[in-house]
């Protein structure tokens, strides 16, 4: 990109950075405090990074000490301004994270493709010959599944706040252990995360079709709906943050291959702190809303509306009227 088109593209940016930064740099401390700093916070990582692409590439000397000013102003701005915790868990979620999942779009749309593609291509599988399933899995683990699933076999089994507590403990540690490897696994090339999503969409599609064949498919469904939204969603996000890892590690540009590591494990890593955030919210409702025995259009009705609100806050969480972001 010629440094006119460089210019043309981000100075409506500069110019609103700089406008921020006069309104703080001419407001007491206790006052800078109330203001939403949110679009500040994202317009300085994004002149960073347009800092060092101007260098990168051998921009004018004037332009790199324009941008290299304006980045020392809002350092000093950023560093004298600490927003309470909460505020900035707040921004994180109303704001960083849904923006984050959305600057990675291309590699999250692979990882849920791969997921989607092996878990429709054994579902179908299974479903048409149902003894496929011995294949895949063992006698022991079908007959566990059985166990949850089967109505004949579940008819009689109560759980008390003690076994939710309980499962609660254990679903954090199973998701939170698939999360991090499908992420981690990018590390591999991104082999490690394809994978990851593969397989795991390979063993639900598998587990689905065959209980759809047992005739298990109402207390399957209305159990999974629910926390199925954020469980399966993280892990989809944990293995497109995980690619972009594999493909700075392929493909590291004009950087070196540890310098575009490090750019995408910045890129990455907001994305994981909302994915871990999902999978502990999938781990409550698993354990706490999932078991309770209600009429099956409640239980479809919430898990509509779990996949519903959740991919409206991921598509428009964190958007400002008439600007694009970040």
């Amino acid at each position: 990109m010629k440094q006119a088109q460089f210019e043309q593209r981000y100075r409506p940016h500069w110019q609103a950075l700089e406008a921020q930064l006069d309104q703080l740099e001419s407001l007491h401390v206790s006052k800078r405090k109330r203001l939403p700093l949110d679009d500040f916070l994202a317009g300085y990582r994004g002149l960073c990074h347009q800092l060092a692409l101007s260098g990168e590439r051998g921009y004018s000397l004037e332009l790199q000490d324009y941008l290299n000013d304006l980045v020392m102003r809002a350092h000093r701005q950023l560093y004298r301004y600490n927003p309470p915790f909460l505020s900035r868990l707040a921004a994180f979620f109303s704001r960083d994270f849904p923006r984050a999942v959305r600057r990675l779009w291309r590699w999250h749309l692979v990882s849920m493709l791969c997921f989607a593609l092996s878990l429709g291509f054994v579902w179908a599988l299974v479903q048409n010959n149902p003894d496929m399933i011995y294949t895949m899995m063992g006698d022991q683990a079908i007959t566990q599944i059985e166990d949850m699933y089967l109505p004949d076999r579940t008819a009689d089994r109560h759980r008390d706040s003690g076994d939710d507590v309980m499962m609660f403990g254990h679903y954090i540690r199973n998701n939170i252990g698939i999360g991090f490897s499908t992420f981690s696994g990018g590390l591999l090339l991104g082999i490690g995360a394809l994978f990851v999503e593969v397989f795991n969409g390979a063993f639900f599609g598998a587990i689905a079709a065959h209980l759809i064949n047992a005739g298990a498919a109402k207390p399957f469904f209305t159990f999974v709906i629910a926390h199925g939204a954020p469980e399966l969603t993280a892990i989809m996000l944990a293995g497109g943050a995980g690619l972009r890892l594999g493909w700075s590690i392929l493909a590291p540009g004009a950087l070196s291959r540890m310098d575009a590591l490090r750019q995408a494990a910045s890129d990455a890593l907001p994305i994981m702190y909302g994915v871990f955030s999902l999978l502990l919210l999938a781990a409550f409702i698993e354990a706490f809303w999932s078991p309770r025995q209600l009429d099956a259009s409640i239980k479809y009705s919430v898990g509509a509306a779990c996949w519903a609100l959740l991919y409206l806050y991921l598509f428009f969480g964190g958007r400002t009227r008439g600007a694009g972001e970040s």
